[in-house]
């Protein structure tokens, strides 16, 4: 999955975008509280990195 459509699914799930870090974003389940770091300069996000980034949010 590229980057920009995880960021898309993020959205569409609910998350919201916090703040940029140096090389990550970060973002946020605002029903949970739940944070997670996305590498900012990934073209594709393997399927394990995007299976734990559901599951940091809640959403798995």
């Amino acid at each position: 999955m590229k980057t920009s459509e995880l960021k898309d699914l993020l959205e569409k799930l609910g998350a919201k975008f916090l703040r940029h870090g140096k090389s990550h974003d970060i973002w946020i389940n605002p029903k949970t509280g739940d944070r997670t770091r996305i590498w900012r300069h990934a073209k594709e996000v393997p399927t394990g990195t995007l299976n734990q980034i559901l599951k940091d949010l809640g959403y798995k």
